[in-house]
């Protein structure tokens, strides 16, 4: 008797064969049944990707804006209502 390895004499095959690849040009139909991609992203994958697009941080100014905070003259009434302002906008905007 004589065994041979899983793979024969041309290595590892796989399973199942790959599916031929094929193009759509642009004004043709795609017919029902036609498998198609379909990709879904998360609501925490928008929310990482938002992030990746945030401009570099400031560290100069984040630091003045501290020292501004501590010192207590940061927080001025037209600050404030600019922030409600942005605030309330943002709320309609939904």
């Amino acid at each position: 008797m004589e065994i041979f390895g899983a793979g024969g004499t041309q290595g590892p095959q796989p399973i199942y064969p790959r599916l031929a690849a094929y193009s759509v040009d642009a004004g043709q139909t795609v017919h029902a049944g036609t498998p198609r991609d379909h990709v879904e992203i998360s609501p925490l994958g928008q929310m990482l990707d938002g992030i990746s697009q945030l401009p570099e941080i400031r560290h100069e100014r984040v630091e003045e804006i501290r020292r501004q905070i501590a010192a207590g003259s940061y927080e001025t009434p037209e600050k404030l209502e600019l922030a409600l302002d942005r605030l309330l906008e943002e709320l309609r905007g939904w």
